[in-house]
């Protein structure tokens, strides 16, 4: 049900205006090539500026470069980004702290799905949230909204062992929703282009012939003419707005904010 959603979103996605799409910022914009296809990731420093930080620096260093998809459960990960191509594999840098929230300080930013007293969700990006409910940031305002991503389809997690300060190179990315995830990981973006190629990789703990990723580069650091040419649906606009209410429609009392895939298109 929710790839049909998905689908009903992606044929919406021509009607909306041209001033409705917006380009992506090659300075967060990670293009991993792999041996499915390429994966485009939005990144987002607001949810984790840590997380992305080091992403960047693994990527400018060359480490992700030629690193296997050690691990991939269908319906769930693809993990990948240990330099052993193991679980538990670091690179030379030290572990991060964990970035399992964030203070949503200015509501403007995000657009909402949903909301109800104890809660409410949406999209940051094309990165989808929740967050505390409007009771609850009338305690503290001045704080700021809590708020975390949610492991809905696409979403970029990054790995790490028990302990929750041990988050280092492992990335893994999602092929379904497990909401089990939010607030015990941390979210550092979401796939923009290439989520078919995500549940295309070789399914195995290990896989006995497991997907590489080639080449990890930041957008920014390619020629222009070699970045990918992508736009997202603005999460602020009609058109999207418009997304939401038929796929609420079609999911009535069961709707979350994973049924929603914020849509793409090439840039003209």
């Amino acid at each position: 049900m929710i790839r049909a959603l998905a689908l009903a979103a992606a044929l919406l996605a021509p009607a909306a205006h041209a001033g409705e799409w917006r380009p992506l910022d090659p300075s967060q914009t990670l293009v991993i090539e792999t041996t499915k296809g390429p994966i485009v990731v939005e990144m987002r420093p607001d949810f984790a500026p840590l997380a992305v930080e080091r992403i960047k620096l693994l990527a400018r260093e060359g480490v992700y470069d030629g690193l296997l998809f050690h691990r991939v459960v269908d319906h769930f990960v693809d993990q990948t980004g240990n330099p052993n191509n193991k679980d538990g594999g670091v690179s030379r840098h030290p572990d991060l702290a964990p970035e399992f929230t964030f203070r949503m300080k200015q509501p403007q930013s995000a657009a909402v799905v949903s909301r109800s007293s104890d809660a409410i969700s949406g999209f940051v990006g094309a990165t989808p949230f929740a967050a505390a409910s409007d009771i609850e940031l009338q305690r503290n305002p001045q704080a700021g909204r809590l708020a975390w991503g949610a492991y809905c389809p696409g979403v970029a997690g990054m790995g790490r062992q028990a302990a929750e300060t041990t988050a280092n190179s492992e990335i893994f990315f999602m092929r379904e929703a497990s909401r089990r995830l939010d607030r015990d990981y941390t979210v550092w973006g979401t796939v923009v282009q290439g989520l078919d190629v995500v549940r295309a990789m070789t399914v195995g703990e290990p896989p006995a012939n497991p997907d590489k990723m080639i080449k990890v580069r930041l957008a920014a650091d390619l020629p222009p003419a070699e970045r990918p040419r992508i736009e997202v649906l603005d999460e602020h606009s009609a058109a999207f707005r418009t997304l939401v209410e038929q796929v609420r429609a079609a999911k009535g009392a069961d709707f979350t904010v994973c049924d929603i895939q914020v849509p793409t298109r090439p840039a003209p």
